[in-house]
């Protein structure tokens, strides 16, 4: 696998205004569905963020499946299963990640999963705190 993208790269490919969205697009159209993947969370996190949006920027959940429908056929989603879900949130506990830096470590378990050659997020310093494997994979889109 090419690439995976986290959720705050996936996040302003829909907004045409987002200070990231011109690279966030490129990204997310450069690569097909099999040089591509994301989390199977982030459709969660992309969820939640476009209908939880302040203002106009806020998207009904009807437009925001919409959005989610263009990930899904865009991109390979990875999941964790049960016991590989443990073991990464068991490792994280251990290196000290607290809060919700836990959810970039599951999506960057993810990332390892699917061999993506790079990972790519906005929230580089999250990452950064997930050990030698992860960050040098991570990238600023």
């Amino acid at each position: 696998m090419k690439a995976f993208l986290d959720t705050s790269v996936l996040v302003p490919v829909f907004y045409g205004d987002h200070q990231y969205h011109a690279a966030s697009l490129d990204l997310f159209l450069r690569f097909g569905r099999k040089q591509t993947c994301c989390g199977v969370h982030s459709l969660a996190e992309v969820y939640s963020s476009l209908t939880r949006m302040p203002g106009r920027y806020r998207v009904s959940g009807e437009q925001a499946m919409l959005f989610l429908g263009t990930i899904r056929e865009r991109m390979t989603l990875v999941a964790l299963d049960a016991d590989e879900y443990w073991t990464a949130v068991e490792a994280s506990a251990a290196s000290g990640v607290s809060g919700g830096t836990i959810y970039d470590a599951l999506l960057a378990r993810c990332a390892l999963k699917a061999k993506a050659e790079v990972i790519y997020s906005w929230n580089l310093k999250h990452y950064e705190l997930l050990g030698a494997e992860v960050a040098k994979r991570l990238r600023a889109p």
